[in-house]
């Protein structure tokens, strides 16, 4: 019996949760990096700007269905593993990249052309709504209780990973092809290399182990219905765990994804600096979120996520202010080296900070539900509501008000969640260590 059984390898745990948290990063960076170029091929308009709004529109799509597929794709890892999920969320993933990648254009096909990337981006968001909840409960379940911050960082790391990886082939293609040719034909390669990684990521996860933690439910102890109880006993803790990501993700989303297209559309910095800039945010948050993760093991997550949240508050503006005023490669690097930082600090306690708050029975619907709510609301719109922000104020500062107002959003969340540890109140508690979730 015991022969069947493979060595517990950490690392090859790590590898199998987060690759596809990586993939779905990747893709939709590069997304997000070529909106201009999809919204020419893909959502022809009289003006450039309504074009760039189309396209990032549909990029905002895929977070409708973010939800849909938390409840779906969370329910069924709590029902029927978290490594059956992870298997067909990375599935879907790998079809609706492909979708993108071979999709022909609004000049050959009409109005299917665009109908085809708004289903291939509603496939992906699917996807993603049920990764993040099943990934993470994954690695935090193969990890020892002293080091679950750790563990989980490697979600945010792997984020990192996916923005050098996305912004370095960016800027490969805008260094290596003409203007046309990546027009024509370049920004395809993009989706492609993410194609490459996909295989490799169904490869390793139908290889893997279910945890331990969710064997020991068993058929009887395991939720007939996991939605239910997410809503009726976990619904305060659900709520507060959107609260708490709603600044990190629109910092992340702002900074991270829209930073390119906001360089080089209001600061008039070339693309290809844009991008070395994303890749020295990437740099940052990969090398940073696991040291981040494990000082939260050591000082507690709320602790660190709160003083994150506020210096992410207070940061925010002054660092569009410099952007602007010295709108240079140089200061777009120094900026994009603190803000990976940032992102790093305010992420990485993230993902064992959610897991802590919810049983086993319900980890991997409410983990998805709580960050995926929240990363619809207030990261996968932000391109679009910062975009609208700034053409109607006139103001190339707008940015950094919506993520102000986020960080008072998140600071609340945080606060009250700390009010909820100290009374008991926290029912996933039992299965982390009071240390790594103090206030």
């Amino acid at each position: 019996m015991t022969g069947n059984t493979k060595p517990h390898n950490p690392w090859r745990e790590i590898c199998a949760a987060s690759i596809g948290n990586a993939l779905e990063f990747y893709d939709l960076l590069i997304y997000g990096y070529f909106a201009i170029v999809i919204g020419q091929l893909f959502f022809p308009a009289h003006d450039a700007t309504t074009s760039l709004l189309l396209s990032v529109g549909t990029f905002g799509i895929s977070f409708v269905t973010r939800p849909l597929g938390s409840i779906i794709l969370g329910s069924y890892a709590d029902r029927a593993g978290r490594k059956a999920s992870l298997t067909v969320s990375i599935g879907l993933m790998m079809v609706g990249t492909a979708m993108i990648a071979f999709a022909p254009t609004y000049e050959q096909i009409g109005i299917l052309s665009p109908l085809m990337i708004i289903v291939a981006r509603m496939l992906q968001g699917f996807s993603t709504g049920g990764e993040f909840g099943a990934a993470t409960a994954f690695m935090v379940e193969h990890a020892d209780a002293k080091r679950r911050g750790f563990f989980a960082s490697w979600q945010m790391s792997t984020q990192g990973l996916a923005t050098v990886l996305a912004a370095g082939v960016s800027a490969l293609l805008s260094l290596l092809l003409t203007a046309d040719q990546l027009s024509a034909w370049g920004w395809r390669i993009a989706f492609a290399v993410g194609l490459l990684i996909g295989p490799v990521g169904l490869y390793i996860r139908r290889n893997i182990d279910e945890t331990a933690d969710f064997k020991k439910l068993g058929e009887k102890q395991r939720e007939k219905s996991p939605l239910r109880e997410v809503f009726g006993r976990d619904r305060a803790n659900m709520l507060l765990g959107a609260g708490v990501v709603a600044a990190a993700t629109a910092f992340n989303y702002v900074h991270k994804l829209y930073m390119p297209t906001y360089a080089v559309k209001q600061l008039h910095i070339p693309a290809t600096s844009s991008f070395i800039g994303a890749v020295v945010t990437g740099v940052m948050l990969m090398i940073a979120a696991p040291v981040v993760g494990h000082l939260s093991d050591r000082f507690g997550r709320i602790r660190v996520m709160l003083w994150a949240l506020i210096a992410v508050g207070v940061t925010t503006y002054p660092l569009f202010v410099l952007l602007n005023r010295y709108p240079t490669f140089q200061t777009l690097l120094m900026v994009q080296a603190l803000v990976g930082l940032l992102i790093a600090v305010s992420l990485a306690p993230l993902p064992a900070l959610l897991a802590d708050i919810f049983p086993t029975s319900t980890r991997g619907t409410g983990l998805a539900l709580s960050y995926n709510f929240s990363v619809t609301l207030f990261g996968g719109f932000a391109p679009l509501i910062v975009t609208w922000l700034i053409d109607a104020t006139q103001n190339k500062l707008a940015p950094s008000f919506y993520v102000m107002a986020t960080a008072v959003l998140s600071i609340t969340a945080v606060t009250a969640l700390a009010r909820r540890v100290r009374a008991g109140k926290i029912v996933g508690m039992t299965h982390g260590t009071p240390r790594a979730t103090k206030a």
